[in-house]
């Protein structure tokens, strides 16, 4: 065999050795799915837990393992048009976590993580990634919830619990997907109830669950659950100058996602108690100037409860001076001073139940019970 032969030999048969190894290597390796795979995805095998642990950090190691098929990864993106090529691309606009809420793909998640974007991505635990179009949003509670059409095999909710009976000092686990690729696990406790934050459109979230369980912002959107694996919060954000974690976490208390999620995914905004007044805070300011504190009403619909239990609203003079009507300064015996902390208390009281107002007309005060509707 000449030189030239047996040099082509020897590369043909140093090209299959690789080849073999190349496929050999990535047979495997786990496979990453995508919306039109229709292969099933490969389960993990998660090593045994090791009996010498102690009962508590098996039992959060289980919690983990149980919650995080069920939170997924959320990507934001803006639609961009290139001025030349008229070419349309996208470009991230941000991440967070989100988590499954039930087995029809609605997937819940912070307002501000996909405020920003015009579409959506949801990576699930096997890494299978879908398009997401946003059903509902509740800015006032830093609230949205996505959709995606995957099958119902991957897609596992979990389970809901109560906020109304934490305890400051119980243990709780914050879960998030903050990169895509694998989920992360932060543990504390309740160090404080009844906080208050900013939402992203200025309204005022109450009865928010503080935590020392580190929420990075990755983490934003992911579930806050308690020892048994219960989602008791959506964590949302976190007190430090630097944005980096310091011991101080947030989360929307689960009472209140509970009541606005089904909302949300049924009429695609939350519904607004109310009695069927408009406000007009410059008017407030007005009355107070005059030594009057309290919320004007500007305005009464007519058939609205409000009219029915006789309130007024502003009028003119025959000299076009304002006249004040009935102004609010109690809800339940709670004095109100603003129109945020009146749509607060009839937000909390919620459609259908009977409130009583403490109303002034003239100087004089009066109670006037009426019951709020849905607005």
């Amino acid at each position: 065999m000449k030189n030239g032969q047996k040099l082509l030999a020897l590369l043909a048969l140093i090209a299959i050795v690789f080849a073999g190894g190349y496929f050999v290597g990535r047979s495997r390796t786990r496979p990453v799915l995508r919306s039109d795979d229709t292969a099933a995805p490969v389960q993990q095998q998660l090593p045994p837990i090791p009996q010498e642990l102690s009962g508590d950090e098996k039992r959060d190691i289980e919690v983990f393992r149980h919650a995080a098929p069920s939170v997924v990864f959320i990507t934001s993106l803006a639609v961009q048009r290139d001025v030349f090529s008229f070419d349309v691309t996208t470009i991230p606009q941000g991440t967070g976590s989100g988590f499954i809420w039930d087995e029809s793909g609605n997937i819940v998640t912070n307002f501000h993580v996909i405020q920003q974007g015009e579409r959506f991505s949801v990576t699930l635990s096997d890494q299978s990634e879908w398009d997401a179009k946003v059903v509902g949003a509740a800015p006032e509670k830093d609230l949205a919830v996505l959709h995606i059409d995957a099958p119902k095999e991957k897609l596992i909710p979990l389970k809901v619990g109560r906020s109304r009976d934490l305890l400051v000092g119980q243990r709780v686990l914050a879960v998030g997907n903050p990169f895509g690729l694998d989920h992360s696990l932060t543990i504390g406790v309740i160090s404080a109830l009844g906080r208050e934050l900013t939402s992203p459109i200025g309204r005022k979230i109450r009865d928010v669950v503080q935590t020392d369980a580190a929420i990075n912002p990755g983490n934003s959107g992911g579930p806050l659950l308690d020892s048994s694996g219960r989602l008791v919060g959506v964590n949302t954000a976190i007190y430090s100058p630097s944005g980096a974690s310091s011991g101080i976490g947030f989360a929307i208390p689960v009472d209140t996602v509970a009541r606005l999620i089904p909302q949300l995914i049924e009429k695609g905004r939350a519904s607004v108690a109310g009695i069927g007044v408009q406000l007009n805070p410059t008017l407030d300011r007005y009355a107070r100037r005059a030594g009057i504190e309290g919320i004007v009403i500007y305005d009464v619909t007519e058939g609205s409860p409000a009219e029915k239990a006789g309130l007024e609203g502003v009028r003119a003079s025959r000299g076009r001076r304002i006249v004040l009507g009935d102004m609010i300064v109690s809800v339940d015996g709670k004095r109100v001073r603003s129109a945020e902390e009146l749509l607060d208390a009839f937000d909390q009281a919620g459609a259908g139940k009977e409130v009583k107002l403490g109303v002034v007309r003239e100087g004089k005060e009066r109670e006037v019970v009426v019951t709020l509707v849905a607005l």
